[in-house]
């Protein structure tokens, strides 16, 4: 399986070399989505062996995420895998995502972190519950941890997908179109890394973005 990994990243100077490292060692193409950052995001990604798309501002992790999926369609890859650039998803997980995809019919492979949250903040175990529970309930499919931004896409979902968000909701919006489509989503267990990062989520409007979002595609599912 012939794969590429997604980072969407934004001020993430830090880690993102570290990463970058740990995944060419797996021999994995990687690529780099830097959404306007401010520091040294995309110079460190060239330097390590990334393959760099920069946004000449800042659009949204959504947007993001989506033009490394147009990327992986392009560049006719079997799938993709998407990851966060702060250091909270580890590389070594990667490997047992491509296993999984090899061996299931599913679209989506997806990282659980819930069957371990004890390094989670309380605040993040209550919000990825509730919405875990809200969006399994709507895609009639258990998924253990919707919020999880560690995933593997496969390409024939990829070329399906047809996208009306470009925020956090995008990944909320993968899993419903792949259900509507007829996909299986799979879980595997996954690391828990968390440190002191800050998140980029903006409680009030991510939250109102959120409800409106899930509101439309309850209307359209119904409909």
């Amino acid at each position: 399986m012939r794969v590429c990994v997604i980072i969407p990243t934004y001020n993430e100077s830090i880690e993102i070399g570290k990463i970058i490292q740990k995944i060419r060692r797996q021999n994995l193409e990687v690529v780099v989505i830097d959404d306007g950052s401010t520091d040294m995001t995309a110079q460190i990604s060239k330097r390590e062996g990334a393959v760099v798309l920069r946004n000449s501002k800042n659009k949204g992790k959504g947007f993001s995420l989506i033009r490394g999926l147009e990327y992986t369609r392009e560049k006719n890859f079997d799938a993709a895998i998407t990851m966060d650039g702060d250091g909270q998803h580890s590389p070594d997980d990667i490997p047992f995502f491509i296993q999984k995809a090899e061996s299931s019919e599913a679209g989506i492979i997806i990282g659980n972190r819930m069957h371990n949250p004890k390094k989670m903040p309380l605040i993040r175990i209550l919000t990825n519950k509730f919405m875990s529970w809200l969006i399994s309930k709507l895609i009639k499919q258990k998924v253990n941890d919707t919020q999880c931004g560690f995933r593997l896409i496969k390409r024939e979902l990829l070329e399906k997908i047809k996208f009306t968000t470009h925020r956090f909701e995008t990944e909320s919006e993968i899993l419903i179109e792949a259900s509507r489509l007829g996909y299986n989503i799979v879980s595997i267990p996954i690391k828990t890394i968390y440190r002191r990062e800050k998140s980029q989520i903006n409680p009030l409007f991510d939250t109102i973005r959120f409800v409106n979002f899930i509101r439309r595609k309850i209307w359209i599912i119904k409909s």
